[in-house]
């Protein structure tokens, strides 16, 4: 019983902990998550706590905070133009693990990596994507939300024609570089916590900038030609990239 309570401590407090915020958040004013969005995060805010303590549960709260506010950045002027996020921004389950699904791979990967010896994939190249999986989303979303909301010239990604705010796939110069500057901080964050070195942050706000852009490519090409192509599937793509060149620049540059 004396080493079972200290492994089950951590859990206990994740539990506790994730009960308390997300109840405030269900009788909070403004509505951030659906019901469905608020079980689901508890889900997620459990395991990562569980595995990666406050540090792991740091990224997750700070991505879903300044997510959340970044979403109703002109949220009046982006409903009249019928481009805004369904639910006035509210998140669902699918919008919960489509922005985390690729952190929690990673974090199941920290957890793994504790009881081996030579471990496949490093942690710390394991906990570099994780933040850059947060910074991605992040950028995405400030991307295409300060886009919509101020972006003067919208364009195609695919072949730069000019095109309406909120356009799959559109980029414009204003979003793109709110995207580089939400990407920043979010990698700040990571290394704040500890999670990554200087250098990572560096790796994390580069990876994003190119998987952002990827990421508008695929709803400027392919979204709309397949069905399974779903927004949440998109971004996990979108985080999946970020995630993945963030941990191949790393291995080539070194940590």
């Amino acid at each position: 019983m004396t080493n079972l309570a200290p492994s089950l401590m951590p859990w206990l407090v994740a539990a506790a902990l994730n009960t308390i915020l997300l109840s405030l958040v269900a009788i909070a004013p403004k509505k951030l998550l659906t019901p469905a969005g608020i079980v689901n995060a508890w889900l997620l805010g459990v395991l990562i706590w569980g595995i990666l303590g406050w540090q792991g549960y740091t990224i997750v709260g700070v991505y879903f905070l300044l997510g959340s506010a970044i979403t109703r950045i002109g949220l009046a002027q982006k409903e009249a133009a019928g481009i805004a996020e369904n639910r006035s921004g509210a998140r669902g389950p699918e919008n919960v693990w489509g922005s985390a699904f690729v952190a929690t791979i990673c974090a199941l990967g920290v957890a793994i990596n504790q009881g081996l010896e030579n471990a496949v994939i490093p942690t710390s190249i394991l906990l570099l994507a994780y933040v850059a999986s947060f910074s991605t989303k992040l950028s995405d979303t400030t991307a295409s939300e300060v886009g919509k909301a101020y972006g003067k010239r919208t364009f195609l990604i695919s072949n730069f024609q000019p095109v309406p705010p909120g356009t799959e796939g559109a980029v414009s110069l204003e979003g793109t570089l709110a995207g580089v500057v939400a990407s920043a901080v979010m990698a700040m964050v990571g290394w704040g916590v500890g999670l990554i070195s200087v250098m990572g942050i560096i790796y994390a706000v580069i990876a994003a900038l190119i998987a952002t852009n990827l990421e508008s490519f695929i709803g400027a090409t392919l979204q709309e030609k397949f069905a399974f192509l779903t927004n949440e599937v998109v971004n996990v793509i979108n985080t999946l990239i970020g995630a993945v060149l963030a941990s191949a620049i790393a291995l080539w540059l070194g940590i």
